[in-house]
Protein backbone atom coordinates (compact mmCIF):
# COMPACT_ATOMS: atom_id res chain seq x y z
CA UNK A 1 0.00 0.00 0.00
CA UNK A 2 1.57 3.43 -1.25
CA UNK A 3 1.49 6.16 1.08
CA UNK A 4 -1.21 7.88 -0.78
CA UNK A 5 -3.40 4.95 -0.09
CA UNK A 6 -3.16 4.83 3.49
CA UNK A 7 -6.28 5.91 5.77
CA UNK A 8 -5.06 9.32 7.66
CA UNK A 9 -6.41 8.87 11.23
CA UNK A 10 -6.75 11.88 13.17
CA UNK A 11 -5.62 11.04 16.82
CA UNK A 12 -6.74 13.84 19.37
CA UNK A 13 -5.43 13.86 23.04
CA UNK A 14 -5.12 16.50 25.79
CA UNK A 15 -8.40 18.12 26.44
CA UNK A 16 -10.10 20.47 28.73
CA UNK A 17 -10.40 18.19 31.64
CA UNK A 18 -9.06 16.45 34.68
CA UNK A 19 -7.84 13.42 32.88
CA UNK A 20 -5.81 15.66 30.63
CA UNK A 21 -2.21 13.93 31.72
CA UNK A 22 -3.93 10.08 31.33
CA UNK A 23 -5.39 11.34 27.68
CA UNK A 24 -1.15 11.89 27.01
CA UNK A 25 -0.55 8.33 27.86
CA UNK A 26 -3.45 6.62 26.35
CA UNK A 27 -2.46 8.97 22.60
CA UNK A 28 0.76 7.85 22.87
CA UNK A 29 0.06 4.67 23.23
CA UNK A 30 -2.27 4.37 20.20
CA UNK A 31 -0.09 6.44 18.20
CA UNK A 32 2.76 3.74 18.54
CA UNK A 33 0.81 0.42 18.25
CA UNK A 34 -0.94 2.46 14.89
CA UNK A 35 0.32 0.16 11.96
CA UNK A 36 1.52 2.71 9.79
CA UNK A 37 1.75 0.43 6.69
CA UNK A 38 -2.29 1.01 7.04
CA UNK A 39 -2.61 4.26 8.86
CA UNK A 40 -1.16 7.58 8.78
CA UNK A 41 -1.60 9.71 12.19
CA UNK A 42 -3.09 12.86 11.97
CA UNK A 43 -2.12 14.34 15.47
CA UNK A 44 -3.67 17.31 17.16
CA UNK A 45 -3.48 18.20 20.59
CA UNK A 46 -5.93 20.45 23.01
CA UNK A 47 -4.14 22.31 25.78
CA UNK A 48 -5.76 22.25 29.02
CA UNK A 49 -6.86 25.83 28.57
CA UNK A 50 -8.99 24.12 25.10
CA UNK A 51 -6.02 25.61 22.45
CA UNK A 52 -6.17 23.23 19.38
CA UNK A 53 -2.32 22.37 17.71
CA UNK A 54 -1.62 20.62 15.11
CA UNK A 55 1.45 18.60 16.59
CA UNK A 56 3.88 17.01 14.18
CA UNK A 57 7.07 16.42 16.99
CA UNK A 58 7.74 13.07 18.56
CA UNK A 59 5.39 10.99 20.76
CA UNK A 60 7.86 10.82 23.92
CA UNK A 61 6.89 14.71 24.30
CA UNK A 62 3.29 14.03 23.94
CA UNK A 63 3.38 11.64 27.35
CA UNK A 64 5.76 13.78 29.28
CA UNK A 65 3.15 16.48 28.97
CA UNK A 66 5.73 19.08 26.66
CA UNK A 67 4.36 18.77 23.36
CA UNK A 68 2.49 21.78 23.88
CA UNK A 69 5.75 23.77 24.31
CA UNK A 70 7.65 22.24 21.29
CA UNK A 71 6.85 25.72 18.81
CA UNK A 72 8.57 24.06 15.99
CA UNK A 73 6.62 20.88 16.05
CA UNK A 74 3.14 22.71 16.72
CA UNK A 75 0.88 24.83 14.87
CA UNK A 76 -2.74 26.41 16.17
CA UNK A 77 -5.76 24.59 13.93
CA UNK A 78 -9.24 24.28 14.14
CA UNK A 79 -11.83 21.96 12.76
CA UNK A 80 -14.18 23.69 11.26
CA UNK A 81 -18.29 22.11 10.81
CA UNK A 82 -17.81 21.93 6.83
CA UNK A 83 -19.24 18.67 5.82
CA UNK A 84 -17.64 19.11 2.22
CA UNK A 85 -14.15 18.20 3.46
CA UNK A 86 -12.52 16.45 6.19
CA UNK A 87 -9.47 19.07 7.03
CA UNK A 88 -8.00 21.00 10.09
CA UNK A 89 -7.59 24.06 9.04
CA UNK A 90 -4.26 25.80 10.12
CA UNK A 91 -5.34 29.92 10.49
CA UNK A 92 -2.06 30.72 10.22
CA UNK A 93 -0.98 30.18 6.59
CA UNK A 94 -4.77 28.84 5.32
CA UNK A 95 -3.31 25.36 4.49
CA UNK A 96 -5.46 22.27 5.09
CA UNK A 97 -4.46 19.28 6.76
CA UNK A 98 -6.65 16.23 5.23
CA UNK A 99 -7.63 13.13 7.12
CA UNK A 100 -10.39 10.24 6.43
CA UNK A 101 -11.57 9.59 9.89
CA UNK A 102 -10.83 10.95 14.08
CA UNK A 103 -9.76 8.67 16.83
CA UNK A 104 -10.89 10.47 20.25
CA UNK A 105 -8.38 9.47 22.97
CA UNK A 106 -9.80 12.21 25.34
CA UNK A 107 -11.02 11.22 28.71
CA UNK A 108 -13.78 12.83 30.50
CA UNK A 109 -15.55 15.92 30.11
CA UNK A 110 -14.95 17.52 26.83
CA UNK A 111 -13.88 15.07 25.16
CA UNK A 112 -15.91 11.53 26.36
CA UNK A 113 -19.02 13.43 27.00
CA UNK A 114 -20.30 13.69 23.41
CA UNK A 115 -19.29 17.17 22.83
CA UNK A 116 -16.26 16.24 20.33
CA UNK A 117 -18.20 13.77 18.96
CA UNK A 118 -21.21 16.62 18.15
CA UNK A 119 -18.61 18.15 16.30
CA UNK A 120 -17.68 15.70 14.38
CA UNK A 121 -20.47 14.46 13.59
CA UNK A 122 -21.64 17.83 12.42
CA UNK A 123 -18.89 18.16 10.34
CA UNK A 124 -19.41 14.44 8.82
CA UNK A 125 -16.34 12.78 10.14
CA UNK A 126 -16.35 9.12 11.12
CA UNK A 127 -15.50 8.62 14.70
CA UNK A 128 -13.86 5.54 16.27
CA UNK A 129 -16.17 5.40 19.37
CA UNK A 130 -19.30 6.12 20.20
CA UNK A 131 -21.49 8.77 18.96
CA UNK A 132 -22.84 11.75 20.25
CA UNK A 133 -26.04 10.69 21.63
CA UNK A 134 -23.97 7.54 23.61
CA UNK A 135 -21.15 9.27 24.66
CA UNK A 136 -23.42 11.87 26.32
CA UNK A 137 -24.95 8.93 28.07
CA UNK A 138 -22.25 6.86 29.56
CA UNK A 139 -20.88 10.15 31.62
CA UNK A 140 -24.59 10.55 32.79
CA UNK A 141 -24.87 8.01 35.68
CA UNK A 142 -28.15 8.60 36.44
CA UNK A 143 -29.63 8.45 33.07
CA UNK A 144 -27.36 5.33 31.74
CA UNK A 145 -28.19 3.55 35.48
CA UNK A 146 -32.02 4.09 33.91
CA UNK A 147 -31.35 2.89 30.92
CA UNK A 148 -29.74 0.04 31.65
CA UNK A 149 -32.45 -1.21 34.58
CA UNK A 150 -35.75 -1.11 31.66
CA UNK A 151 -33.69 -3.45 29.60
CA UNK A 152 -33.64 -5.47 33.15
CA UNK A 153 -30.23 -5.28 34.13
CA UNK A 154 -29.75 -4.64 38.05
CA UNK A 155 -28.45 -0.67 38.99
CA UNK A 156 -27.84 0.15 42.33
CA UNK A 157 -30.27 1.97 44.14
CA UNK A 158 -29.71 5.86 44.16
CA UNK A 159 -30.76 9.42 44.45
CA UNK A 160 -30.08 12.26 42.36
CA UNK A 161 -29.39 15.70 44.12
CA UNK A 162 -28.67 19.46 42.05
CA UNK A 163 -26.90 22.34 43.96
CA UNK A 164 -28.67 23.87 46.37
CA UNK A 165 -30.77 20.82 47.51
CA UNK A 166 -31.59 20.69 50.88
CA UNK A 167 -28.87 19.68 53.23
CA UNK A 168 -31.43 17.73 55.35
CA UNK A 169 -33.11 15.88 52.39
CA UNK A 170 -30.16 15.07 50.93
CA UNK A 171 -28.99 13.59 54.73
CA UNK A 172 -32.80 11.84 55.15
CA UNK A 173 -31.80 9.73 51.58
CA UNK A 174 -28.59 8.73 52.55
CA UNK A 175 -29.95 7.16 55.74
CA UNK A 176 -32.42 5.54 53.42
CA UNK A 177 -29.53 4.00 51.30
CA UNK A 178 -28.06 3.01 54.13
CA UNK A 179 -24.12 3.04 55.26
CA UNK A 180 -21.40 3.28 53.92
CA UNK A 181 -22.82 4.68 50.59
CA UNK A 182 -20.76 6.50 47.65
CA UNK A 183 -21.45 10.25 46.68
CA UNK A 184 -20.32 10.83 42.92
CA UNK A 185 -20.54 13.68 40.46
CA UNK A 186 -23.29 12.44 38.47
CA UNK A 187 -20.84 13.32 35.18
CA UNK A 188 -17.01 12.77 35.80
CA UNK A 189 -14.64 9.91 34.76
CA UNK A 190 -11.34 8.52 36.86
CA UNK A 191 -13.41 8.51 39.68
CA UNK A 192 -12.48 11.94 39.97
CA UNK A 193 -15.08 13.75 43.38
CA UNK A 194 -16.24 10.17 44.45
CA UNK A 195 -15.96 9.52 47.74
CA UNK A 196 -16.90 6.23 50.07
CA UNK A 197 -19.17 7.72 53.03
CA UNK A 198 -19.27 5.34 56.15
CA UNK A 199 -21.50 8.11 58.27
CA UNK A 200 -23.49 11.21 58.52
CA UNK A 201 -20.56 13.42 59.76
CA UNK A 202 -18.65 12.73 56.46
CA UNK A 203 -21.51 13.11 53.76
CA UNK A 204 -21.96 16.56 53.60
CA UNK A 205 -18.18 17.33 52.48
CA UNK A 206 -18.32 14.64 50.35
CA UNK A 207 -21.36 16.02 48.60
CA UNK A 208 -19.41 19.32 48.67
CA UNK A 209 -16.63 17.73 46.88
CA UNK A 210 -19.20 16.12 44.58
CA UNK A 211 -20.50 19.39 43.16
CA UNK A 212 -17.27 20.81 42.70
CA UNK A 213 -16.85 18.58 39.53
CA UNK A 214 -20.63 18.75 38.41
CA UNK A 215 -23.84 20.48 38.98
CA UNK A 216 -25.20 17.07 40.13
CA UNK A 217 -24.80 14.59 42.90
CA UNK A 218 -25.81 11.39 42.84
CA UNK A 219 -25.80 9.01 46.18
CA UNK A 220 -25.04 5.41 45.81
CA UNK A 221 -25.60 2.34 48.17
CA UNK A 222 -22.34 0.51 48.29
CA UNK A 223 -22.79 -2.84 46.18
CA UNK A 224 -21.45 -5.41 48.32
CA UNK A 225 -18.88 -7.67 46.19
CA UNK A 226 -16.38 -6.82 43.43
CA UNK A 227 -16.20 -4.81 40.58
CA UNK A 228 -15.71 -6.62 36.76
CA UNK A 229 -15.05 -5.61 33.60
CA UNK A 230 -15.92 -6.39 30.27
CA UNK A 231 -14.12 -4.99 26.66
CA UNK A 232 -17.16 -4.49 24.10
CA UNK A 233 -16.09 -4.01 20.48
CA UNK A 234 -18.06 -3.93 17.11
CA UNK A 235 -21.91 -2.65 15.84
CA UNK A 236 -24.32 -5.13 14.27
CA UNK A 237 -21.97 -7.75 15.69
CA UNK A 238 -20.03 -7.43 18.76
CA UNK A 239 -17.07 -9.26 20.03
CA UNK A 240 -16.20 -9.18 23.63
CA UNK A 241 -12.92 -9.59 25.68
CA UNK A 242 -11.60 -11.81 28.81
CA UNK A 243 -13.62 -10.45 31.79
CA UNK A 244 -11.30 -8.91 34.47
CA UNK A 245 -12.09 -8.32 38.11
CA UNK A 246 -10.53 -5.75 40.39
CA UNK A 247 -9.19 -7.17 44.03
CA UNK A 248 -9.41 -4.36 46.97
CA UNK A 249 -7.38 -4.67 50.14
CA UNK A 250 -8.79 -1.13 51.15
CA UNK A 251 -10.89 1.54 50.18
CA UNK A 252 -12.27 1.55 46.36
CA UNK A 253 -10.98 2.30 43.28
CA UNK A 254 -10.68 5.53 42.98
CA UNK A 255 -8.10 7.56 40.94
CA UNK A 256 -5.13 7.02 42.26
CA UNK A 257 -5.32 2.73 42.57
CA UNK A 258 -6.64 3.07 39.04
CA UNK A 259 -3.21 4.12 38.17
CA UNK A 260 -0.99 2.88 40.65
CA UNK A 261 -2.86 -0.06 42.25
CA UNK A 262 -0.66 0.23 45.05
CA UNK A 263 -3.39 -1.18 47.61
CA UNK A 264 -4.56 -3.55 44.56
CA UNK A 265 -4.68 -5.80 41.62
CA UNK A 266 -6.59 -6.67 38.30
CA UNK A 267 -6.99 -9.93 37.49
CA UNK A 268 -7.35 -11.17 33.97
CA UNK A 269 -9.26 -13.27 33.61
CA UNK A 270 -11.42 -12.75 36.95
CA UNK A 271 -11.18 -15.46 39.04
CA UNK A 272 -15.07 -16.52 38.37
CA UNK A 273 -16.50 -19.30 36.72
CA UNK A 274 -17.01 -20.04 33.04
CA UNK A 275 -20.51 -19.67 33.44
CA UNK A 276 -20.74 -16.88 35.33
CA UNK A 277 -17.92 -14.90 32.89
CA UNK A 278 -20.33 -15.56 29.97
CA UNK A 279 -23.38 -14.41 31.97
CA UNK A 280 -21.40 -10.92 32.65
CA UNK A 281 -20.30 -10.72 28.57
CA UNK A 282 -24.18 -11.22 28.10
CA UNK A 283 -24.94 -8.57 30.51
CA UNK A 284 -22.24 -6.19 29.22
CA UNK A 285 -23.47 -6.47 25.80
CA UNK A 286 -26.96 -5.58 26.30
CA UNK A 287 -26.06 -2.22 28.22
CA UNK A 288 -24.05 -1.80 25.40
CA UNK A 289 -27.04 -1.73 23.36
CA UNK A 290 -29.16 -0.56 25.44
CA UNK A 291 -27.19 3.21 25.74
CA UNK A 292 -26.22 2.80 21.87
CA UNK A 293 -22.47 2.56 22.02
CA UNK A 294 -20.87 1.73 19.27
CA UNK A 295 -17.41 0.65 17.94
CA UNK A 296 -15.74 0.17 21.59
CA UNK A 297 -16.58 0.67 25.58
CA UNK A 298 -15.76 -1.07 28.49
CA UNK A 299 -18.77 -1.92 30.89
CA UNK A 300 -17.95 -2.01 34.41
CA UNK A 301 -20.21 -4.09 36.61
CA UNK A 302 -19.97 -5.21 39.93
CA UNK A 303 -20.31 -8.91 41.07
CA UNK A 304 -22.01 -9.73 44.28
CA UNK A 305 -21.12 -12.83 47.02
CA UNK A 306 -25.06 -13.95 45.79
CA UNK A 307 -23.34 -14.04 42.44
CA UNK A 308 -26.13 -11.28 41.00
CA UNK A 309 -24.64 -8.96 38.23
CA UNK A 310 -25.05 -4.73 38.90
CA UNK A 311 -24.10 -2.71 36.53
CA UNK A 312 -21.90 0.15 37.28
CA UNK A 313 -20.84 2.76 34.32
CA UNK A 314 -19.71 2.26 30.80
CA UNK A 315 -16.32 3.83 29.99
CA UNK A 316 -16.71 4.85 26.09
CA UNK A 317 -13.02 5.94 26.08
CA UNK A 318 -11.09 4.00 28.20
CA UNK A 319 -7.68 4.14 29.09
CA UNK A 320 -5.28 2.59 26.27
CA UNK A 321 -1.78 2.37 27.48
CA UNK A 322 -0.11 -1.19 26.94
CA UNK A 323 -1.67 -1.84 30.58
CA UNK A 324 -4.95 -0.67 30.71
CA UNK A 325 -7.99 -2.95 31.17
CA UNK A 326 -9.37 -2.64 27.75
CA UNK A 327 -6.38 -3.51 25.62
CA UNK A 328 -5.49 -6.08 28.83
CA UNK A 329 -9.04 -8.01 28.22
CA UNK A 330 -8.83 -7.88 24.47
CA UNK A 331 -5.27 -9.40 24.46
CA UNK A 332 -7.07 -12.15 26.97
CA UNK A 333 -9.19 -12.81 24.10
CA UNK A 334 -6.44 -13.05 21.01
CA UNK A 335 -6.12 -9.26 19.55
CA UNK A 336 -2.71 -7.79 20.36
CA UNK A 337 -2.62 -4.25 20.75
CA UNK A 338 -2.04 -3.25 17.19
CA UNK A 339 -4.98 -5.63 15.90
CA UNK A 340 -6.87 -4.23 18.03
CA UNK A 341 -6.26 -0.63 17.07
CA UNK A 342 -6.80 -1.82 13.44
CA UNK A 343 -9.80 -3.00 14.08
CA UNK A 344 -11.22 -0.22 15.59
CA UNK A 345 -10.40 2.03 13.00
CA UNK A 346 -11.78 0.05 10.79
CA UNK A 347 -14.86 0.01 12.43
CA UNK A 348 -14.62 3.76 13.19
CA UNK A 349 -15.07 4.16 9.47
CA UNK A 350 -17.43 1.42 9.10
CA UNK A 351 -19.97 3.34 11.96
Amino acid sequence: MTQDERLRVLVLFGGCSTEYGVSLQSARAVLEHMDRTLFTPVMAGITRAGAWQLYTGPLERIEDGSWAQDAEHCAPCVLPADRTRRALLLPETGEWVEFDVAFPVLHGKNGEDGTVQGLLELAGIPIVGCGTLSSALCMDKDRSHKLAAAQGVLVPRSAVFSRGADEAAIAEEAERLGWPLFVKPVRSGSSYGVNRVESREQLLPAVEEAFSHDSRVILEEAVPGFEVGCAVMGGDTLFTGEVDEIELSQGFFDFEEKYSLKTSAIHCPARISPDKAREIRRTAQVIYRALDCRVFARVDLFLTPQGQIVFNEVNTIPGFTSHSRYPTMMAKAGLSFRELITRLICLGVEA
